[in-house]
């Protein structure tokens, strides 16, 4: 079957600048200027809109799909379509890795501005936050709105937003809050076994 080198690649690059973004943000909040100044709040803001497009690569990895692996149930040993899975994955892998360390940024940066430096609240702040951004990979996913359309049809947004709460919403977002949970657990599992070592 001819395939098209440039169908995997169609979607991956807009995703990852979306996915860096909110990196790059995080970054900024941990800035103790920042944090200690109104600043902070609106670049919250613009992270909160932003950061979903992150765990949002994850459900790339359907597009696997596209560079049709299989030959009657056997995987194909052929270059061109493990470069492409080398390419999606890297990138999926690198933005889970980035967007867990810019989860915990923005979880201090919360935790110290609203004077909640307590292990449990920065876990409540961290779920909160997951949780709002599974919401944002199923909007994105199923109801195809991208991030720049809340400026662009607020009224529209709004209405499909209200209208998007069902059982098999939440249990999408229970499953993704889930995967970046165990992420996070896995990060921090890293970084105090490479800090124990030091």
């Amino acid at each position: 079957m001819y395939f098209n080198i440039r169908q995997p690649f169609s979607f991956l690059l807009l995703n990852t600048f979306l996915g860096y973004i909110p990196i790059e943000l995080s970054l900024e909040l941990d800035n103790k200027h920042i944090k200690n100044s109104w600043l902070m709040w609106p670049i919250f803001m613009i992270w909160i809109v932003f950061y979903p497009n992150v765990p949002y690569l994850l459900t790339d990895l359907f597009h696997l799909e596209q560079l049709y692996p299989y030959i009657q149930g056997n995987l194909r040993l052929d270059s061109l379509i493990w470069f492409n899975y080398a390419c999606l994955m890297v990138t999926v892998i690198a933005c889970l890795i980035l967007g867990c360390y810019s989860l915990f940024k923005v979880t201090n940066a919360l935790a110290y501005k609203m004077h909640l430096n307590n292990i449990i609240s920065k876990l409540v702040i961290l779920i909160t936050l997951t949780f709002i951004s599974s919401v944002g990979i199923f909007i994105g996913r199923f109801l195809r709105l991208h991030t720049v359309y809340i400026m662009l049809s607020p009224k529209v947004v709004i209405k499909q937003l209200l209208s998007m709460w069902s059982p098999e919403m939440l249990k999408f977002v229970f499953i993704m809050m889930a995967i970046q949970l165990f992420a996070c657990w896995v990060m921090s599992l890293v970084y105090k076994n490479i800090k124990n070592t030091k």
